[in-house]
């Protein structure tokens, strides 16, 4: 009766698209299986379960009503049947099975009657959520849909997750999400099994959760006037034709003149937004940021920070003064209404980037730090951090914190999330004091940063378990989890755009065994989903267009050959600098170019939905001859600038601090803090070719060669790869490269030839 399903099956399954099974004598069509997260084990059978109306969903327990309740509405909505709820047998059975493992399900869907046994609660969502998948994308339809048959194939699943924590976090503090924009990402994090929302609720930027005992908080906190990244998304809204950048004009007032924009929730929105979650078995985890981030508090109440004036330092904002009484007993009493608020059992301190140069001048401080032995500020602020554990301890919560908590000493009981990749011994550290650990690394965890062809890869391919040694320390990662920072995401629509589908990468990195993930395979699974989400209306972005790079080479005739994952998208393009909509020229194949070209591409969806802007300059040019002296001392050198800034080219200007000899394009052992590197010498071209430099940065870098840019990956930014061509003789070209940082120093080169293969650095570079 039933079948395996291999990995060979997922990709017959993706390719051939609806197929037919016979139901009592009757041809039904069942949508081909194609589950995200992959589930640990699935076998289909022969037969076909149809949903009719006025069917029942039975449930064995009044635990498991609201999740009957649930999964009632859910088919009821797009199919216009009558789906009712009963306690006991039904057409569609929940039940509690305790001796499955933490999490898990087994669900099994016969002709007759569809099963669900789950672990808990949990296990029996996860196992509705795949029950959900089984079903025609339709059934995601706000609508009722005509015409389709509410059929899933039988299946026998049997299944749980990897990680306990599979998270989004959501900062509604630079930019403000209504509630229901929230429950519409709840949703989104139900149906691929997500489990942790981290609920970023105050900043600097604004405070967004009503407190009781403070009102300025909110009544002044949770508004502003125009910031330089409001006005900057205003400038990309115009720049790139694209809406989704504007500010949301519900979220503005006029007070005395001034336009204001902010938000903020009410204690019962809270209430609400908990109790959607607790349906889905989602936990929220409440963020109030502190002791650093707290400018919407500190500029607002007397006695919380060191000193009356608040602003700016040197890199953050006045920090709560944790010398002070009164300032403790504010921060404590802001947490006794959020540990009202959540019931959740973790309580997410924040803890990161806190500037401490006013504790440095407070006399409170310093007197603290006398009283306590407290030799640094860092053990001042890890002390502070102690202190409001303690607080959280007593009153029954659980303390998460950055991975700044680690400095100046960390407490037993705290929970880690790393999130500074450059800080690359943070998880060990962690695990070998025996804490548990939250792997959301920014290189590729951070879903704010621009996207390219390998942000989907790289979350998917991540393995938390390589950063630490032991099984031991291994036992002790909880998850992992996506953050959604919104300095540059001031709508829903671009947050969804941002957020999918890595979110969907980072659900199967979750949940599935490692054993049981194949990217190949995943990547077309990926695409099954794309109608799936059109009909939800999420503004997913479609995947990346592949076939070119920012710079490309030709010496006489050059071919544009573009693929995409999605082979549904159209693709329009221009070459006169104007931007693509959907009455410019489509691609509809190879394009031959004999002069130098620069093209715009844009994907649509079917919706008319546009991607982000694709730009590529395709370079007509003979090979650029070689010097004619070759330099005599192998390598390269790098000359190290202390450096503040965001543009490469101002780097000469700061004062310099040291020149190193370098092999390859590296950081220099020993250089570090502020950084700007201005490296030369010479590139050795094996042949005449075309070669191809790819160049990964973060924050801005450089390539010229023989005087021309090659890779412009310049201005600060996350970690991204630029790729540039160019055709060089046969010998040496002088060659300049130039770097910096802002916070966490990245910076690789790869050269590679016509024929794809890369070129080992050794003898490449000469000075």
């Amino acid at each position: 009766m039933w079948k395996k399903l291999s990995k060979p099956f997922w990709g017959v399954c993706a390719l051939t698209g609806m197929f037919w099974l016979s139901a009592c004598s009757e041809a039904v069509q069942v949508a081909p299986v194609e589950l995200i997260p992959v589930p640990e084990q699935i076998r289909q059978g022969n037969d076909v379960f149809v949903l009719k109306n006025k069917m029942v969903v039975g449930y064995a327990g009044e635990e498991l009503a609201p999740a009957a309740t649930y999964l009632a509405g859910m088919l009821s909505r797009a199919t216009g049947y009558t789906i009712q709820t009963a306690a006991g047998e039904g057409d569609i059975c929940l039940s509690l099975q305790p001796q499955l493992p933490s999490g898990g399900y087994q669900l099994e869907a016969t002709r007759k009657q569809v099963n669900i046994a789950g672990n808990g609660y949990s296990g029996v969502i996860a196992g509705i959520e795949t029950l959900r998948q089984l079903f025609p994308a339709a059934i995601e339809s706000k609508e009722v849909v005509e015409g389709v048959d509410w059929a899933i194939p039988s299946v026998s699943v049997t299944d749980a997750p990897h990680y306990e924590w599979r998270g989004l976090m959501l900062d509604v503090s630079r930019h403000f999400y209504t509630v229901d924009e929230v429950k519409e990402l709840l949703d989104l994090m139900a149906l691929y099994k997500m489990n942790k929302l981290h609920w970023h609720l105050t900043d600097d930027q604004g405070w967004r959760v009503e407190i009781k005992q403070y009102p300025l908080l909110t009544e002044k906190g949770a508004w502003r006037t125009f910031n330089a990244h409001d006005r900057s998304c205003m400038e990309m809204a115009a720049a790139n034709d694209n809406p989704d950048y504007l500010i949301p004009e519900d979220r503005l007032r006029i007070v005395k003149g001034d336009t204001l924009y902010g938000g903020f929730y009410t204690q019962e929105d809270i209430k609400d937004v908990i109790a959607y979650a607790q349906v889905r078995s989602i936990d929220i985890i409440p963020e109030i940021d502190m002791p650093g981030h707290m400018l919407a508090a500190v500029s607002n109440y007397d006695g919380v920070s060191c000193f009356k004036e608040t602003g700016w330092g040197s890199i953050f904002s006045s920090p709560v003064c944790p010398g002070k009484d009164s300032a403790l007993e504010f921060c404590k009493n802001v947490y006794r209404e959020i540990i009202g608020l959540f019931p959740y059992k973790y309580i997410h301190i924040g803890g990161d980037e806190v500037e401490k140069t006013n504790w440095k001048k407070c006399p409170d401080c310093q007197k603290r730090m006398r009283a306590n032995g407290l030799k640094s500020e860092e053990e001042l602020q890890s002390w502070f951090i102690h202190e409001m554990e303690r607080f959280f301890n007593e009153n029954g919560k659980e303390m998460i914190g950055w991975d700044e908590i680690l400095e100046g000493g960390l407490s037993k009981t705290a929970t880690v999330m790393w999130w500074r990749s450059w800080v690359g011994d943070a998880p060990e550290k962690t695990t070998s004091q025996g804490n548990s650990i939250i792997f959301t690394p920014n290189s590729c965890f951070y879903l704010d940063y621009q996207q390219d062809t390998k942000s989907l890869p790289n979350i998917y391919n991540f393995d938390p378990s390589s950063e630490v040694a032991s099984a031991e320390a291994q036992s002790l990662i909880k998850g992992v989890q996506g953050n959604i920072w919104t300095e540059w995401i001031p709508s829903r629509e671009r947050m969804q755009y941002m957020v999918v589908p890595r979110m969907q990468a980072i659900a199967e990195l979750g949940w599935s065994r490692p054993e049981r993930k194949d990217w190949g395979d995943f990547s077309q699974r990926l695409v099954a989903h794309f109608e799936r989400l059109s009909r939800m209306d999420v503004n997913y972005r479609v995947p990346d267009l592949e076939g070119f790079y920012k710079t490309n080479a030709f010496i006489s005739e050059g071919k544009v050959e573009l693929s995409c994952m999605d082979p549904n998208v159209k693709v329009h393009y221009t070459t006169d600098g104007t931007m693509p909509t959907l009455d410019s020229p489509e691609y509809t194949g190879a394009i031959t170019v004999t002069e130098t070209t620069d093209f715009k591409f844009r994907t649509f969806r079917a919706n008319g939905k546009p991607s982000d802007v694709f730009t590529t300059r395709y370079v007509k040019s003979d090979y650029a001859p070689a010097v004619q002296a070759a330099p005599s001392t192998p390598g390269l050198t790098a000359a190290w600038h202390d450096f503040r800034g965001n543009n490469c080219t101002d780097i000469s200007k700061a004062p310099k601090k040291g020149v190193y000899p370098i092999e390859d394009v590296k950081i220099p052992k020993g250089v570090s803090g502020n950084i700007g590197l201005v490296v030369t010498g010479y590139f050795n071209a094996p042949k005449n070719d075309i070669y191809t430099f790819v160049l990964l940065s973060d924050d801005g870098s450089t390539l010229v060669i023989d005087k021309e840019m090659v890779v412009d990956n310049d201005g600060a930014h996350s970690p991204r790869e630029i790729v540039g061509q160019k055709a060089l003789a046969k010998g040496y070209h002088p060659m300049e490269l130039r770097y910096f940082d802002c916070n966490g120093g990245l910076l690789s080169l790869k050269v590679l030839d016509s024929e794809g293969h890369e070129i080992p650095f050794t003898h490449l570079y000469a000075h």
